[in-house]
């Protein structure tokens, strides 16, 4: 079972950065999608960003412009960078996953907290 290791998360000013990172325990390889979705206090889950095998993403309206997800085969890693955080982008962040069997796996979430 693929098991997704997240780091990255924490408190920051609005305004700032922050580098959400997530490695599968199998190869990067194995996944059509790589991704990230959140979950606000109160909300249901959304996406936030995700990549495609193919190359293609997606993302939500509200951090276009602002993050950015990038996949680096050789460290078997994906990243959500973060910029211009803003309150309503406190949430906790998940790293999700899927294969081209349709298999879903989902991380154990990671706290992000935009506050001054």
């Amino acid at each position: 079972q693929v098991q997704l290791v997240e780091s990255g998360g924490g408190l920051v000013q609005p305004g700032g950065s922050l580098r959400l990172s997530c490695a599968p325990s199998g190869s990067i390889f194995s996944f059509n999608v790589l991704g990230w979705y959140r979950q606000a206090p109160g909300k249901q889950r959304e996406l936030v960003a995700v990549i495609m095998w193919g190359g293609g993403y997606n993302y939500t309206d509200s951090v276009k412009g602002r993050f950015a997800i990038a996949r680096d085969n050789a460290k078997n890693t994906v990243y959500l960078q973060m910029n211009t955080l803003k309150p309503e982008d406190t949430a906790v962040y998940y790293c999700y996953v899927r294969t081209l069997l349709d298999e879903e796996t989902w991380g154990q979430g990671t706290q992000v907290t935009v506050s001054s």
